[in-house]
C-alpha cells in the first residue's frame, strides 16, 4: 500500500473511533510509526487530510449505494441492503465525527452536504419511485417530501442532545429510524416483503452467532 493511502486509511479509522477534533497530526504520525515531517510531505495540514478522508468516504458511499441498487430484487430489498451497510459502518462510529466536520471543517462539510442533498436525495427519490412502480410503496406518497424526510432523519441519529452516545448506539438508532421510514412507505404487499427480509436477516444473525 502506498504511504499516502496508508495515511488516509489509518486517519479514517481514528476519526471514526475518536472523532475528528480529538485526533491530532501527532497522534496520526504516532499510530503510523512515522515522523510528523513525513506526514506533512503528503498532506500540508490537517484540513487537507480531513478533506481527503471525506472525499474517499463520499466515493465509497456512492459506490455502496449503486451496489445496493444493482444487487437488489426490489425497492424494499434495496433499503434492507443499504441499511445493513450503514449499520455495519456506524457500529463503532463516534457520532462526534459529523459535529466536528460541521463546526471545524467548513469546506469539507460543504462537500458532505452536496453529497447528501444531491446524490443521496436522488438515490432515495429513485428508490421511492421504484417501490411505487413495484406496488410496494403507497402511490399517493409525495416523493420529494419523503425523500427529504429520509435525509433529515438520517441526520437525527447524530444529534447527541436527543441520542446521547452513553445511552444510545448510533447503529441501532439508525436501524430503528430506517425501519420506521420503510414501514411508513409500504403497501400491504410491501409490508409482507419487509417481514420476509426481516426474518431472513434474523436467521442470518442467528446462524452467524452459532458459529462463533
Amino acid at each position: 500500500m502506498e504511504i499516502k493511502d496508508r495515511i488516509q486509511q489509518k486517519t479514517h479509522e481514528m476519526f471514526m473511533r475518536y472523532g475528528i477534533r480529538s485526533v491530532s497530526m501527532d497522534d496520526i504520525a504516532l499510530q503510523l510509526g512515522m515522523s510528523k515531517k513525513t506526514l506533512y510531505q503528503y498532506f500540508v495540514d490537517k484540513d487537507e487530510l480531513v478533506d481527503a478522508v471525506l472525499v474517499d468516504e463520499v466515493a465509497r458511499g456512492q459506490q455502496d449505494c449503486l451496489s445496493c441498487f444493482d444487487r437488489s430484487k426490489d425497492a424494499v430489498e434495496e433499503i434492507f441492503l443499504t441499511m445493513e451497510q450503514i449499520v455495519e459502518q456506524f457500529r463503532n462510529m463516534n457520532p462526534m465525527v459529523l459535529y466536528d466536520l460541521q463546526k471545524f471543517y467548513f469546506e469539507s462539510f460543504q462537500k458532505f452536504l452536496k453529497y447528501k442533498n444531491d446524490f443521496l436525495f436522488e438515490v432515495i427519490h429513485k428508490n421511492i419511485e421504484r417501490g411505487i412502480k413495484e406496488e410496494l410503496f403507497r402511490p399517493e406518497i409525495n416523493t420529494d417530501v419523503l425523500s427529504k424526510f429520509r435525509l433529515e432523519s438520517m441526520m437525527l441519529a447524530f444529534n447527541m442532545d436527543i441520542f446521547p452516545p452513553r445511552k444510545y448506539n448510533l447503529a441501532e438508532v439508525t436501524r430503528e429510524i430506517i425501519e420506521h421510514y420503510l414501514y411508513g412507505l409500504s403497501t400491504l404487499k410491501g409490508h409482507k416483503l419487509i417481514l420476509k427480509y426481516n426474518e431472513q436477516r434474523q436467521k442470518k444473525i442467528t446462524y452467524e452467532e452459532s458459529r462463533k
